[in-house]
C-alpha cells in the first residue's frame, strides 16, 4: 500500500504551529556577555534547546542535553545510525520588522518570525516527520539521532562539544537550506582589515565616528557615520541624488560632535551578499568625497573602492570559480572606526575549492598593500562536497522528486550548515525551489503549506534512508 504522506503530515499542522510559536517566542541569540556555567552561550539558546527537548520528551522519545550547547533525540534501532541536524539559535532581528520577530505571525498563509525558515521551522519540520513516523509504528531500521545545536550561526561551539562527547552519524541531513538538495557548501572564514589608528588632524571634514553591521554572516542594514567641518554647499541634494538612485533612505541630524548621517539598505544573508544593499559600503561611498582628515579618509576610500558593490572579490583581487561550487564571495558585514582607536572591516569569505584561505590572504593582502593589515579572524570552515552519485544524495533527490513533480540535481551553496560536519553529510530543504530567500532578513517567514510539505518529504526520506 502506498503511503499518502501528505496528508498523514497535513494532520499535524495545528500541533506543529502551537510548538513553532513556542520556539519563536524563545529570542534564542548567542549572548556571549550573559553566559553562564549552566548556559555557556547564553539563556537564550539554552532555553531554546531546553524546550525543543521537552517536546521530544512530551512525545515519548529518548533525548540527551549535552550541557545546554546540545542536545540529541533518539529512534529507530539497528547498527547504523542516521543523522539529522537541526539548530535552535537564531540571527539578531535587526530592524525593520512589521511584525514582533519573536511572536509566530500567520499572515497569508506565511508564518513570520525571526526562525521560521532558519531553522526553527524547518528543524520542527523534520522533528514532526519523525513524530509521524512513530504514531504510525513504522520501524525504522537504523536508529535516527535527531541532533540539535544551539551556536550554528556564530561558532559551532555547541556540536564542536557535542564531537567532543559523543559519536557523529556517518550520514545524515540537515533541514537548514533548500530543495531539491544542498551537497555542497564552500568554505566559511572571516577575514579581518584593521587600519593602523593615526592621531587626529586638523582638516575642512573630518569622520569621527563610523559603525555598522550586527553579525559577521549578515549584509548590514544600517549604517551610521558622524562628520565634523562645514559640508559642501550641496550636500543635501547630493544625499537625496544618493538615496534616490541606489534605492537607499538616509537621514541626518545636528550633534554636539558634528552632523550624524543614517544609511538604511536592505539586510540579507552573507551567503549571498547581493541580494542585500549593503549599508556601510552605500555610506562610505557617499561620504568618501567629502572627508579630507588622512585617517577617515582612508578608511572610507578603501570601503568605497574595494568592497562596495564586488560581492565576487575582482576589486580584492581573490575572485575565484570553480567549475563545480562556483564563484566565491565577499561579504563586508562589520565595520568600525574611531579618530584614535578601533578602525576595522570584518568580511564573510565563502570560497569553493580549489583555493585556499592563505591563498586568498596573500592575495588581499598584495591588493590592499600597507593600507590595511589583512589577518585571519576565525578560519571557520573548508569547502565541503558529496558527491552527486552518492547513494545518499541519489536518494533525496528521487524523495524530493515524487513529492514535487520537479526534476532535482545537485547545488552548492555559499551557506553553512551542520550537514558538513558529517563526511557523508548533506542540506536537504526546506525552502522550495524558486522561493524568496528571507533568511537573516526582517520580516522572514515560511510559506505554510511549505512547511507543511517538507514534513511529509522529511517522513518519507527518512523512513528510505532507514530501510
Amino acid at each position: 500500500m502506498t503511503t499518502n504522506w501528505q496528508a498523514l503530515a497535513a494532520d499535524y499542522q495545528a500541533d506543529l504551529l502551537h510548538d513553532l510559536a513556542t520556539l519563536i517566542a524563545i529570542p534564542s541569540v548567542r549572548d556571549d556577555d550573559h553566559a553562564t556555567p549552566q548556559a555557556p552561550l547564553g539563556e537564550g539558546p539554552a532555553a531554546a534547546l531546553k524546550a525543543m527537548l521537552a517536546l521530544a520528551e512530551r512525545d515519548g522519545f529518548v533525548t540527551k542535553n549535552v550541557e545546554n550547547v546540545a542536545g540529541r533525540i533518539e529512534a529507530g534501532n539497528g547498527t547504523d545510525v542516521l543523522g539529522i541536524l537541526g539548530h535552535m539559535d537564531v540571527v539578531p532581528a535587526g530592524p525593520g520588522w512589521d511584525t514582533d520577530p519573536f511572536q509566530l505571525t500567520q499572515t497569508d498563509q506565511r508564518l513570520y518570525g525571526r526562525g521560521t525558515a532558519d531553522d526553527k521551522g524547518p528543524t520542527l519540520a523534520a522533528y514532526y516527520a519523525l513524530k509521524l513516523l512513530q504514531d504510525q509504528g513504522i520501524t525504522l531500521n537504523k536508529r535516527v539521532h535527531f541532533i540539535i545545536g544551539t551556536d550554528e550561526e556564530s561558532g559551532w561551539y555547541g556540536l564542536t562539544r557535542y564531537q567532543q562527547t559523543e559519536t557523529l552519524p556517518k550520514f545524515g541531513f540537515s533541514p537548514d537550506a533548500e530543495f531539491p538538495i544542498i551537497n555542497g557548501e564552500k568554505g566559511i572564514s572571516t577575514i579581518a582589515l584593521t587600519f593602523n589608528a593615526t592621531a587626529s588632524t586638523p582638516a575642512k571634514r573630518q569622520l569621527l565616528a563610523f559603525t555598522s553591521g550586527l553579525r559577521v554572516n549578515m549584509v548590514p542594514q544600517t549604517a551610521t557615520a558622524t562628520i565634523t567641518g562645514a559640508l559642501p554647499t550641496d550636500w543635501q541634494q547630493t544625499v537625496a541624488a544618493y538615496a534616490d538612485a541606489n534605492h537607499v533612505t538616509i537621514s541626518d541630524s545636528d550633534s554636539v560632535d558634528g552632523r550624524i548621517f543614517t544609511l538604511v539598505g536592505k539586510g540579507a544573508h552573507a551567503l549571498e551578499p547581493d541580494a542585500g544593499r549593503n549599508a556601510a559600503t552605500h555610506l562610505a561611498t557617499l561620504l568618501a568625497p567629502w572627508v579630507d582628515d588622512p585617517a577617515g579618509h582612508q578608511y572610507l576610500s578603501l570601503i568605497a573602492t574595494y568592497l562596495h558593490e564586488d560581492s565576487r572579490g575582482h576589486h580584492l583581487g581573490i575572485a575565484y570559480t570553480d567549475p563545480v561550487m562556483g564563484e566565491l564571495t565577499t561579504s563586508a558585514d562589520l565595520f568600525s572606526y574611531q579618530p584614535d582607536g578601533e578602525q576595522s572591516v570584518a568580511l564573510n569569505v565563502r570560497y569553493p575549492q580549489g583555493t585556499d584561505l592563505a591563498t586568498i590572504q596573500a592575495q588581499m593582502q598584495a591588493t590592499l598593500g600597507t593600507t590595511a593589515t589583512v589577518s585571519i579572524q576565525d578560519a571557520g570552515h573548508t569547502p565541503h562536497y558529496v558527491s552527486a552519485k552518492d547513494p545518499l544524495v541519489q536518494t533525496l533527490l528521487q524523495v524530493f522528486q515524487d513529492h514535487t513533480g520537479q526534476v532535482g540535481h545537485e547545488h552548492v551553496i555559499g551557506g553553512g550548515t551542520y550537514g558538513r560536519i558529517l563526511k557523508r553529510g548533506v542540506a536537504f530543504g526546506a525552502m522550495m525551489p524558486g522561493r524568496e530567500n528571507v533568511m537573516h532578513q526582517a520580516n522572514e517567514y515560511m510559506p505554510l503549506a511549505d512547511l507543511i510539505q517538507a514534513v511529509a518529504i522529511y517522513a518519507d526520506a527518512i523512513y528510505r534512508l532507514t530501510r
